[in-house]
């Protein structure tokens, strides 16, 4: 039987957390991230650390939480499962630049368990996670160079990966109130456990590629992306975009709700929202500009490495 302990596993994902805010506060260049220690009421606690008017990024999350006690009736009843205790642990990150032509950037992995009251014998565990991509202005070759990186992290692990997973983040990260999705789309994963064959340290060496993967992808597209010139047409779009990124999260993000349903930490739950949005009634863009060309490839399905990415 393996021995992967779950104190392993998130001694790990503090490891993680301490890599990504160094590797983004040199990519940054001036921001620094504090932090914020903070406990639960039920059981555990967690790191937020928050970093507000860098040079590039305007406000990042990159949050750290190891979590534990009875899981909510309301959340045993959605999963079909019976009274239990809950473990989950694992890091978050949403960075939100200045610049309208740099993208939002959305990274969760985690880790949980359940053990049923009336045997603890018995355990379920399972990895989830993801990343994801949201251009305020969709840059085709962007989005493959982000595409074809998670292929090769996933193509390591299983030839049935990316495309499985890709196709999750695209159903996922979907505004149904909009049709349309949130950005570029990513990898999306939840309840990997040992079926099909896997075993947990195989489910456990991909989450942490895809982990090691955020700081050298999105530190390109920083860097990448930076410099180029914007004006107030493009600011607003952006606030515009964002509102959009708010819908999301607060009307679909699974993760929202259950921080949300097991009393977790509010200010580290939503530290995901950005720090301006606007929202303008009925607002199209006028055909032929590049609002409207963006707005025309938020849709599911799109094979960015060999389709519109070329």
């Amino acid at each position: 039987m393996e021995k992967l302990a779950r104190e392993e596993i998130a001694q790990w994902f503090q490891q993680l957390q301490d890599s990504i805010c160094q590797g983004l506060e040199a990519a940054d260049g001036n921001g620094k991230f504090l932090q914020d220690n903070w406990q639960r009421t039920g059981g555990g606690g967690g790191r937020t650390r928050t970093l507000t008017n860098g040079k590039v990024l305007e406000k990042g999350g990159v949050n750290f939480s190891r979590v534990y006690g009875d899981t909510p009736e309301k959340i045993t009843n959605a999963l079909g499962l019976e009274k239990s205790h809950f473990y989950a642990t694992g890091v978050s990150i949403v960075l939100h630049p200045w610049s309208p032509m740099v993208p939002i950037i959305h990274m969760n992995v985690r880790y949980f368990e359940m053990t049923p009251l009336d045997d603890k014998t018995r355990q379920n565990w399972w990895f989830g996670g993801g990343i994801d991509l949201t251009p305020h202005y969709i840059d085709k070759g962007d989005a493959r160079f982000f595409h074809q990186h998670l292929k090769k992290v996933c193509d390591h692990h299983h030839p049935s990966y990316y495309l499985e997973f890709k196709q999750w983040a695209d159903d996922y990260f979907y505004l149904k109130h909009r049709e349309e999705t949130r950005g570029v789309g990513g990898i999306f994963f939840d309840r990997l456990s040992s079926q099909d064959g896997f075993t947990k340290s195989q489910r456990w060496e991909f989450v942490k590629e895809v982990g090691q993967a955020f700081v050298p992808v999105y530190s390109h597209l920083m860097k990448k992306n930076k410099d180029l010139s914007f004006g107030e047409m493009e600011k607003q779009w952006q606030f515009l975009r964002r509102g959009r990124y708010v819908e999301f999260n607060l009307v679909w993000d699974k993760g929202t709700k259950f921080g949300l349903d097991t009393g977790g930490r509010t200010e580290s739950i939503l530290m995901s929202l950005p720090p301006q949005a606007n929202w303008q009634y009925d607002y199209q863009p006028a055909e032929g500009t590049a609002e409207y060309q963006t707005q025309q490839l938020l849709k599911k399905g799109i094979n960015w490495i060999d389709g519109a990415g070329n």
